[in-house]
């Protein structure tokens, strides 16, 4: 791969920036507790052509051992950000980022959040409603409580041609 940092003459960004956009892929995603090689490898893997990767081919991009690479992509796979593909003929096992990964992520973590509502309930139920020592719990239920409306009522986000149009 050609290391370049300017746009290439096809319109496609240079190897430095597209390392560099991996990386702060990897910084934000750090933040939710993702170690960074995971956090680079779904970045790698979102902006890599072809869109299926070995576990060579990423090793190679993000500078990565295997031994780690692998633990990482068993996280990513767990997560349902990335599949593992196979093609006919080839023992090679290809990773992918799903179409419908980012969609799975949201509605797991929005049933998280409606099952900590119930649990803030409960304890709300526990110490007493309007006891002073509930004040924070309450707190967490309404604002939880609002949030998962918001999602439950919001519409399903729209198709990618319904993004560009």
């Amino acid at each position: 791969m050609e290391e370049e940092s300017a746009v290439s003459e096809s319109g496609s960004p240079g190897w430095e920036d597209t390392l560099a956009w991996v990386e702060r892929v990897a910084t934000i995603f750090s933040a939710d507790g993702i170690p960074p090689i995971a956090g680079r490898t779904l970045g790698w893997l979102m902006i890599c052509d072809p869109p299926e990767q070995s576990a060579g081919q990423i090793s190679t991009a993000i500078g990565a051992s295997r031994a780690s690479l692998t633990t990482n992509l068993r996280m990513l796979t767990t997560m349902e950000l990335v599949s593992r593909r196979t093609r006919a003929g080839e023992r090679t096992v290809y990773y992918r980022v799903d179409d419908d990964a980012w969609y799975k992520v949201v509605q797991r973590q929005i049933a998280g959040v409606a099952s900590y509502v119930e649990v803030a309930r409960d304890g709300m139920d526990l110490v007493g409603p309007d006891s002073p020592r509930a004040a924070r719990v309450r707190e967490s239920h309404r604002v939880l409580s609002w949030l998962v409306r918001v999602f439950a009522d919001a519409p399903p986000p729209p198709s990618e041609t319904e993004d560009r149009s």
